[in-house]
């Protein structure tokens, strides 16, 4: 198994068992039943959404800043909180709008 800590980004994570206590935590969700009674419920929501299929894959819940990303594996609940680095586009090059006032007033 992979370290959680070692996941880039991560800020925090939680691991679960099927009863939804925690088993290992740590960063910002340590020990957080908060998040975990949470998580838990939004499992039981997705996995009424289509009762038909196989189950969900992966969730992920996002925020501007950070998101959840909750998976399960070997009948245990993953959730890792990892913080977002945007990269936004740069700002459009825009050249300032000159408006000439004697000519404005010319043309009126």
């Amino acid at each position: 198994m992979v370290s959680l800590e070692r996941i880039q980004d991560q800020i925090g994570y939680l691991v679960l068992n099927e009863d939804g206590a925690v088993i290992a935590s740590g960063g910002e969700l340590e020990n957080s039943e908060h998040v975990a009674n949470i998580v838990t419920g939004l499992i039981s929501l997705a996995d009424n959404i289509l009762p038909d299929e196989e189950g969900y894959k992966k969730i992920s819940v996002t925020y501007s800043n950070f998101s959840y990303v909750i998976c399960l594996s070997n009948k245990k609940l993953y959730i890792v909180k990892k913080r977002h680095m945007w990269t936004l586009p740069p700002p459009p090059t825009t050249q300032p709008d000159f408006v000439d006032m004697d000519a404005s007033a010319v043309n009126a």
